[in-house]
């Protein structure tokens, strides 16, 4: 009797951009568009992928000046523990039709806002990197 194949396991994807994460401890404007533009993000997730969709990414709303931040990730272990606890792994392609959707919402992008190295940068400033 010939043995049963047990499926392939899925690779679990990782939730970390190596280079993202030392063109921010460089803090390298160019180097971190370079990484935005050729490798994953991670993004916090209000709402889980489910098969089929990106999930709903969380955004930051001040709530004295209504101004709303998207927050980067270089890893999903730079997130701090108080956002949702989701988190989506999201393709340049991803990224720059979000910026651009969104571009007269959000007022400003926060790479690894709690570190260990924090950027910040225009969201026109993002959408100019990636298109490049």
């Amino acid at each position: 009797m010939p043995k049963s194949k047990k499926p392939a396991k899925k690779p679990t994807p990782q939730f970390r951009s190596q280079v993202l994460a030392d063109a921010l401890e460089r803090q390298d404007m160019a180097a971190v568009a370079f990484a935005l533009r050729n490798g994953n993000t991670v993004v916090p997730l209000l709402k889980p992928a489910a098969k089929g969709d990106a999930g709903e990414v969380w955004t930051f709303r001040d709530p004295n000046s209504g101004d709303v931040a998207l927050l980067l990730f270089s890893d999903a272990k730079n997130k701090p523990a108080n956002l949702p606890p989701a988190v989506g792994l999201q393709s340049p392609a991803w990224l720059r039709s979000f910026l651009a959707e969104h571009e007269e919402t959000i007022t400003t992008v926060f790479l690894d806002i709690a570190g260990p190295h924090p950027m910040q940068a225009p969201p026109a400033e993002l959408l100019r990197a990636l298109e490049a």
